[in-house]
């Protein structure tokens, strides 16, 4: 199974990226999905909202777009994560709006904090 989340800014530049896999070449999957992502990204705009956007071969796209413009895209493969993808990205946001909370965070760039990250694998797991 492959599912693979992104974050992605105003400038088209990752802000998160966070990698589920299980099983299989995981490099190869992990660049096809980083490349289906970025490839969807107008697909994601146009649609503004949580919903399924793409497919190439097995692995499916699924987007959201948050009031201050920020992309969360969702590479994954496999019926679960369709299922549970509303909940993943509510959380998401959730845990994401945290983040853009702390006073050390400077806007439209990388976030660093080993604390979402542990939050996003937390939610990863319940969902995906």
């Amino acid at each position: 199974m492959t599912c693979y989340f992104v974050i992605v800014g105003h400038n088209d530049n990752p802000l998160f990226e966070l990698d589920v896999k299980e099983t299989g070449k995981l490099d190869d999957k992990r660049q096809m999905a980083q490349f289906v992502a970025h490839a969807s990204l107008d697909l994601v705009d146009e649609a503004k909202f949580l919903k399924s956007v793409d497919r190439f071969n097995e692995l499916s796209v699924a987007g959201f777009v948050t009031a201050s413009h920020m992309r969360f895209i969702l590479v994954y493969d496999g019926p679960k994560a369709q299922e549970n993808m509303k909940n993943f990205f509510m959380d998401m946001y959730d845990a994401f709006v945290k983040a853009l909370l702390n006073p050390f965070y400077v806007p439209n760039t990388p976030i660093a904090s080993s604390n979402f990250r542990k939050k996003a694998q937390v939610i990863a797991k319940k969902y995906l």
